[in-house]
């Protein structure tokens, strides 16, 4: 039969059905309009020219990752996270770290540390002086008091009285008891004054020769202010206005045995006075309570101090028995009191030269201590507490 008019050829088993250019690019067309016009969906389905649903979708995605990201800076090639994050983990890293510092080191840790390095600083280049008596006020102040603080205040848990009888300025002498087997009670005072003295002055202590022949001990106490125990150097600081400190009973004192404790021993000719009435300074009494426990000596070994060339050999109840480890010194509580000043300065610097009035003066001073240490005595509740 012939083909009616408008219809479609005849089609051939296991053909295609051939399309006509019309509907071909009629096709086409829409699967690009369909593309364009709804990003990131399937497009209607055309011709073999249309994009596929899935070409669609990820020309879509790529699309919006392009307009997202047009005004974002680009990333650094060379670095494997997003631009800003490394500042943001390296601030907060930086916080984390100051915040245990400041727990562990206390709020003031960065001054300290700068202080510190400005300290060493100073130390390696020299720029630090000392005085004649190679006293060295910034070594004291930045490293001994600092090493001898702990023991002050901690272990023998020290409780000042009178530190205003002290001058603010000016020289002043303070006298005070010794006893201990160890002289750990001169160092306690000299913690004591500079801690608790609202001017925080220094003690100058006089020392014993002994001190000054021992190593590394006679370096130290130079650098701490000690000097010898000589009326020259005692008149040459109270006359630049130091504050002096002398133990008049020396080894007398420290190496008296247990049964003995707190009870004066002889204050010398008086020395210490006549020093005093020459340069008109007051004299501070002090007494010290806690350290006659602080290593009872129970006996003297004679030869042996003869043998090592040194006053006394102090047997207590943990040394020599248990070496080293009987240098340790028992914990017990310390009351240190400054009392009321005795004025020198209305005398004339001759009466330094009249052994009565020198005396009577030592007298004084030493019946004060002595009344000072059995009040504190009556006080005191224990030994330790």
């Amino acid at each position: 039969m012939p083909a009616q008019a408008g219809a479609r050829p005849e089609e051939r088993p296991g053909e295609a059905p051939e399309q006509q250019p019309e509907e071909r690019s009629l096709g086409a067309a829409e699967g690009a309009e369909g593309a364009e016009g709804v990003e990131g969906t399937s497009a209607p389905l055309g011709g073999p020219e249309g994009a596929t649903g899935a070409e669609s979708a990820t020309r879509g995605g790529e699309a919006g990752a392009t307009g997202a990201s047009a005004d974002a800076p680009a990333p650094d090639p060379s670095s494997g996270t997003a631009p800003g994050r490394p500042t943001e983990a390296a601030d907060g890293l930086t916080a984390a770290l100051g915040a245990v510092a400041d727990r562990l080191l206390g709020g003031s840790w960065e001054r300290r540390a700068a202080s510190g390095l400005a300290f060493l600083r100073r130390r390696l280049t020299g720029d630090y002086e000392v005085d004649e008596f190679g006293f060295d006020a910034e070594l004291t102040d930045q490293v001994l008091m600092s090493l001898l603080r702990p023991m002050y205040e901690g272990y023998f848990r020290v409780e000042v009285r009178g530190i205003e009888n002290i001058p603010s300025e000016g020289g002043a002498l303070v006298v005070s008891n010794h006893s201990g087997t160890l002289p750990i009670d001169a160092l306690m005072t000299q913690v004591a004054v500079h801690d608790h003295h609202p001017a925080g002055r220094h003690l100058r202590l006089l020392a014993a020769d002994l001190v000054f022949v021992l190593p590394l001990v006679s370096e130290l106490a130079r650098k701490a202010g000690h000097t010898l125990a000589c009326a020259e150097d005692a008149q040459l600081l109270l006359e630049r206005g130091e504050v002096v400190g002398v133990m008049p009973e020396g080894f007398k004192g420290i190496g008296k045995p247990f049964s003995e404790r707190y009870k004066l021993q002889r204050f010398g000719r008086g020395g210490f006075v006549a020093t005093a009435l020459r340069t008109g300074v007051p004299i501070v009494p002090c007494s010290v309570v806690g350290a006659e426990e602080t290593y009872p000596m129970l006996g003297n070994s004679r030869t042996m101090a003869r043998l090592l060339g040194i006053p006394y050999f102090p047997l207590t109840p943990t040394f020599p028995w248990l070496g080293p480890l009987g240098l340790i010194p028992l914990p017990t509580k310390w009351t240190i009191q400054f009392g009321e000043p005795i004025p020198t300065d209305g005398y004339a610097p001759e009466a330094a030269d009249d052994p009565m009035l020198v005396f009577n003066l030592t007298d004084q001073v030493r019946e004060t201590i002595q009344h000072s240490l059995y009040e504190l005595l009556v006080e005191r509740r224990s030994v330790f507490f």
